[in-house]
């Protein structure tokens, strides 16, 4: 299925070309992804300790900005990078001044996954609410990077719960905590074996951030840099 899976999203990039002549949001979909990773080379050096937010579009950044804000006075030395998949989140906060460095999410091809990994090499990641891009995950699991969903929802009619979503089951163990909005997303993560969630309802306050530093379970303070653990 995973190979499928990546024979679609190669597939939907040479379709996504093609629109772009006939789509103005498909154009900067496609133009915002051009320069990525020499972007990367240049705002993000291998002696840079980061920390990487990905966001779908506006909403969700806008959803883990107080989360985003608390990391970063904890960690006042880290380089914060936020990814958008969406030109219209990018768009309109490309300029923020709570990231170093803000930039669009190339594709999820395992290739693109290494290679974004290589140069931002992040200590802790964090996806907000919706998107599980399986080769980007499948990557932060082999790295060993923690990596922790917040503000999330998750439904029934979602892959996860479905015969045929085995290799999206399969990326969720790359999780090392989720923060989930409610209580029917924490049932539905229990029904699957993970009992590594929390209910932190919505991240326009601060309660992920203070579970995070209360429970050493997921104590993420005190983690080691992955260059660290060789």
């Amino acid at each position: 299925m995973l190979f499928l899976y990546n024979i679609i999203v190669i597939l939907a990039s040479q379709t996504v070309k093609i629109l772009a002549f006939f789509s103005p949001k498909m154009k900067l979909f496609v133009k915002g992804r051009k320069t990525v990773f020499q972007e990367l080379k240049t705002k993000i050096n291998s002696e840079d300790k980061t920390i990487w937010f990905h966001a779908a579009s506006l909403g969700e950044f806008e959803q883990g900005l107080p989360v985003m804000e608390k990391i970063k006075s904890k960690f006042p030395n880290h380089k914060i990078i936020v990814t958008f998949f969406s030109p219209s989140g990018y768009e309109v906060r490309k300029n923020n001044t709570t990231a170093d460095v803000t930039i669009y999410l190339p594709l999820d091809t395992k290739s693109n996954a290494r290679q974004f990994l290589k140069y931002t090499h992040p200590d802790l990641v964090f996806f907000i609410k919706y998107e599980y891009w399986p080769n980007y995950l499948n990557e932060l699991k082999k790295r060993h990077i923690k990596t922790y969903l917040i503000s999330g929802i998750f439904r029934k009619n979602q892959a996860f719960f479905k015969w045929y979503g085995g290799f999206y089951r399969k990326a969720l163990k790359s999780f090392d905590y989720f923060f989930v909005q409610n209580e029917s997303s924490k049932t539905l993560l229990q029904g699957l074996g993970f009992n590594n969630v929390k209910i932190s309802g919505d991240t326009r306050f601060d309660r992920v951030a203070a579970i995070l530093e209360r429970d050493n379970s997921c104590l993420l303070y005190t983690s080691p840099s992955p260059r660290d653990r060789g």
